[in-house]
């Protein structure tokens, strides 16, 4: 049992620091990208660089918010982590929304009411 733990540990430690990793090495290659775009001039490279890293942001929050699931349920399924839990996830899914609004410019569930409404007009 006490292997179990151990390992549940470890993964959540190895998807907290895939977290890590991502940005990092994102930040880099976009960062250099960026740099490459405004040398040659390209049209909207802020924007294009913005964009990139906020995808990146939001998938390094989803590896976090994996990372403190499997650390909450699997070691230590208190009421009080729970809570903890609950309470991370809303403050990191309320990150990844304003950074989804920020650039896509509009709501998650808009775009998709928008498709469905083209679509019928066809």
């Amino acid at each position: 049992m006490e292997s179990i733990k151990l390992f549940t540990e470890w993964s959540a430690t190895g998807i907290e620091v895939a977290a890590v990793v991502v940005i990092v090495i994102a930040s880099l290659f976009g960062t250099v990208r960026f740099l490459i775009h405004v040398n040659q001039k390209v049209p909207d490279a802020f924007r294009q660089y913005k964009h990139r890293l906020g995808k990146m942001l939001i998938l390094s929050l989803e590896f976090l918010v994996a990372a403190d699931i499997i650390r909450t349920v699997a070691l230590e399924p208190t009421l009080m982590n729970a809570a903890v839990l609950g309470l991370l996830v809303l403050i990191r899914t309320f990150l990844s929304w304003s950074l989804s609004v920020e650039i896509e410019g509009h709501w998650p569930w808009q775009s998709a009411q928008k498709t469905e409404e083209a679509e019928a007009i066809k």
